[in-house]
């Protein structure tokens, strides 16, 4: 039986469906922390809008990446874009770490790296067979785990330095030509994905204008409810809740990283007043702008 991407389940995160824990654009991770909770078995799934680097420095993983099941050895690195169907199931011994990339960190790569970072878009396994390219890579995620865990001032631009040079090393490894990053397809659903990713970008490019729904899909030549069921059947969200969730960690971001008041936020993400951005943030977390911030530990330059 054919199993369609609209019944592949959509998770927020590597094998859970909570919401990005964290106002970064990075999230990282070792691979027992989250394996081990479910027997070293990660269920085929996909994700909207993040992207996976993986880096195992020992043991072994039965990988599923979009159809095809292998087994790998460590050390590795695995490369998961966005959309493309990937279970796993680790050897109880594997050491590493997973790194996942929130959309518009790799759209940043894409347009600072140009090619190197079109390695982002395939979906592979790569071996370190090298000894100083498996060192390289091995400094690499540690100095990524090292500042993520302990935060401090300058983090996100030490954190973004740091992913950039792990994409170009990663880019070194793949032997072939270079290409734009692309998201993996198949006949039936390239269209589909296609529209998706068009819709992010115009999120990407728009969010802070807060365009109606109807006017995005108007950009998109569709109307407001098949851009809506598109959505939900690969994204598992509605268009306004991708736009929702774009706001609100653009919103997080500057609570955490900026010294702008609560009303400077809301007038540079477009909502007409601070009492209705309040509203919105607390809707969406539980707590108010001002709370947030206070939980933030002091990472602002």
């Amino acid at each position: 039986m054919t199993v369609s991407v609209a019944d592949v389940p959509v998770f927020k995160l590597y094998g859970e469906t909570h919401a990005w824990p964290t106002p970064d654009l990075l999230h990282c991770e070792s691979i027992p922390e989250r394996s081990r909770l479910h027997d070293w078995k990660i269920h085929p799934h996909r994700h909207a809008d993040l992207l996976h680097l993986l880096h195992l420095s020992s043991g072994r993983v039965s990988l599923e990446l979009e159809g095809s099941l292998h087994a790998h050895d460590a050390p590795l690195v695995i490369v998961v874009p966005a959309m493309s169907i990937h279970g796993f199931h680790f050897s109880p011994d594997t050491q590493g770490h997973i790194i996942t990339l929130a959309r518009p960190l790799t759209e940043r790569l894409a347009r600072d790296l140009t090619d190197q970072a079109g390695v982002l878009g395939r979906a592979e396994a790569l071996g370190l067979d090298d000894a100083r390219e498996a060192a390289r890579v091995a400094i690499l995620v540690a100095q990524i785990d090292d500042e993520y865990r302990h935060p401090a001032p300058g983090r996100e631009r030490l954190l973004t330095a740091l992913i950039e040079a792990l994409t170009v090393t990663v880019a070194r490894l793949a032997d072939h030509d270079w290409r734009p990053a692309a998201h993996p397809s198949s006949p039936g659903r390239s269209r589909a994905l296609e529209h998706l990713c068009h819709y992010q970008a115009l999120i990407e490019a728009q969010f802070r204008q807060q365009p109606s729904v109807a006017r995005f899909a108007e950009q998109l030549g569709m109307s407001s409810a098949h851009l809506n069921l598109l959505c939900r059947q690969l994204a598992d969200r509605s268009a306004l809740q991708l736009l929702h969730e774009r706001l609100l960690l653009e919103a997080k971001r500057q609570l955490t990283y900026t010294n702008m008041t609560i009303g400077e936020v809301a007038d540079s993400l477009g909502f007409s007043e601070p009492a209705y951005f309040t509203r919105f943030f607390k809707r969406l977390t539980g707590t108010s702008p001002r709370d947030f911030r206070r939980r933030q530990p002091a990472t602002a330059p």
